[in-house]
């Protein structure tokens, strides 16, 4: 007879499947802590003067801090559609000049796979909050 208040032996965690071989390359988790996320304010919009594909928004990312921001999502946002509008940006990418406007961060967006549309991700929490990679 089987002793029923034994408990049943845990079955093993699988490992996960290996990374596809297409994507970017695997980063170690000392990389990804490096990463300064903060949630920003857009403040200000405008069409890059010498990108046809760039915006140039101008963001508070807390503490009073401005910056600008060139981001690829022209062929998505009426620039007008963004001001006031919160998003995840990347603050401690190195400054980088995109067509003679240097860009310092970098925003966060996904593209919808369905549909190919690229959307800004937009949290809820208040200007200056970011990721604390522990």
């Amino acid at each position: 007879m089987m002793d029923t208040n034994q408990p049943s032996p845990t079955p093993p965690i699988p490992e996960a499947p290996a990374p596809a071989a297409a994507g970017k390359p695997e980063i170690q988790y000392d990389d990804f802590a490096k990463v300064e996320l903060k949630v920003a304010t857009v403040l200000e919009a405008a069409l890059h003067p010498n990108a046809d594909k760039l915006l140039v928004l101008k963001v508070d990312v807390g503490s009073g801090e401005h910056r600008h921001i060139c981001a690829g999502i022209k062929a998505w946002y009426d620039p007008a559609t963004l001001v006031g509008r919160q998003i995840i940006v990347v603050k401690n990418l190195a400054p980088r000049p995109l067509r003679g406007v240097v860009s310092h961060g970098m925003l966060l967006a996904a593209t919808d796979a369905a549909t190919g549309n690229v959307v800004v991700l937009s949290p809820s929490v208040p200007v200056g909050a970011g990721s604390e990679v522990k």
